[in-house]
């Protein structure tokens, strides 16, 4: 597999949510704590990091998440909307490296990195059905 040519470091992407009940930690068993929930950011911030190299990958590729190292600074409430940021750092044959941050309507609420690779959708959709049909 090749990997797209048009991918450089700088490349930058964005997300964007509304806090709602839905996506607080209350909703992840934390009962009481209507706050974005931890697992919703690093969510968002891996929507970013896909933005930021959507449009440079070849036809028929795809990219995974495969580390996060991230820190949640402040919580955000319900009704205020969250930001991430991702910028590219790293490439590395088919790996990408990201600097991600996300910010609410009043301050920083999270930082650090992301790894992701590029994948050939196809043949990687093949293994995780032979996995499942697999019986494991």
């Amino acid at each position: 597999m090749a990997v797209a040519q048009t991918l450089t470091v700088g490349l930058k992407g964005e997300a964007t949510i509304k806090v709602t009940p839905d996506n607080t930690a209350e909703r992840f068993g934390n009962a009481g704590a209507a706050v974005f929930a931890t697992p919703m950011l690093v969510a968002l911030m891996e929507q970013a990091a896909i933005a930021a190299v959507a449009n440079c990958l070849a036809p028929g590729e795809g990219t995974v998440g495969t580390r996060v190292d991230m820190h949640h600074l402040a919580a955000t409430p319900v009704g205020m909307t969250v930001r991430a940021t991702a910028e590219l750092v790293e490439v590395a044959g088919k790996r990408l490296v990201f600097t991600v941050a996300a910010y609410d309507d009043r301050e920083k609420v999270g930082e650090g990195r992301h790894e992701r690779y590029i994948i050939r959708t196809a043949s990687f959709l093949e293994k995780v059905a032979a996995k499942a049909g697999s019986g494991i």
